[in-house]
Formats: structure tokens, C-alpha cells, sequence
């Protein structure tokens, strides 16, 4: 009961970092949200390059700036998994909120953490964001896709 009473605690750890990171996105603040990031973070993310290293603030920065108002987010199918210092978390992520063209945005996408405990504190080591893409030779990205 012992092992299983520390891992709730990491869990819930984990959980709470990641709702301030989510907030902070949210509200489009960079420092902020990369602060929950390993200085050597590894992401795969829907925007190119294939892999980003480190972190990036102004770059974070400019795609808030392409954004009207604040970012909306949903999660559905969330799956926690801690071991140690070391943790897998993977979900469904919704992404909402209007684009400073006034393109409406509503894409929903498979999301993967991998965190680290370091110095007492969680934080995201590596990440992998992606949606499917159509099967049928042409590439073309499947953004309509809900859960």
C-alpha cells in the first residue's frame, strides 16, 4: 500500500504540473509554459522542423502572436503511467480559438509527454504531438478527426 500511496502522490504531481503548463498556454505566456520544460526537451510537433531541441521562447512567443484571444483546450483518453523519476503520459488534445486572420481553429490531436523528476520537480522531457494522415498515397493530413 505503501508503493502505491508514493506513486498516487507523483501522479497527482505530475497532473498539477501539466494543468499549470496547459493554463499557461492558454493564456499564451512562453516563459511560463517552457518553464515545465527540461532545458535539453525533445519535441516532435505538428509544426516543422521533424525535431526541436531546447527551448525556443520566441518562437513559442510568435505563434501566440498568431492567435486572437486565448487558446482553448480540451483532453480526452488520458493515460498516466509513473515509474520512479520517469513517467509516459499520452492523450487526445483539443485545440480551439481564432487565428489574428479570424480563421477559426478546431483540431483535435494525439499528444505524448515523457517527464522527468528533477530537482523534486516534474517537468517535460520530451514530446510528441501528431494527427493521422490519409492512407491513400495522397499525405494529406486528416485534421476533421474527432475522439
Amino acid at each position: 500500500m505503501k508503493d502505491e500511496a508514493k506513486v498516487r502522490i507523483e501522479e497527482e504531481a505530475i497532473i498539477a504540473m501539466l494543468m499549470m503548463r496547459a493554463k499557461a498556454l492558454g493564456k499564451k505566456n512562453a516563459a511560463e509554459a517552457l518553464s515545465y520544460e527540461a532545458e535539453d526537451s525533445v519535441e516532435f510537433s505538428l509544426a516543422p522542423p521533424l525535431v526541436s531541441t531546447g527551448k525556443d521562447e520566441a518562437g513559442l512567443q510568435a505563434w501566440f502572436d498568431t492567435w486572437e484571444g486565448p487558446i482553448g483546450g480540451e483532453v480526452r483518453d488520458a493515460k498516466l503511467t509513473v515509474g520512479g523519476d520517469v513517467a509516459f503520459w499520452s492523450g487526445l488534445l483539443r485545440m480551439t480559438g481564432t487565428k489574428t486572420d479570424g480563421t477559426e481553429v478546431d483540431l483535435w490531436f494525439r499528444q505524448t509527454f515523457g517527464l522527468v523528476k528533477q530537482d523534486g520537480h516534474w517537468i517535460v522531457a520530451h514530446q510528441h504531438a501528431s494527427v493521422p494522415f490519409a492512407m491513400d498515397g495522397s499525405g494529406r493530413a486528416l485534421l476533421d478527426l474527432e475522439p
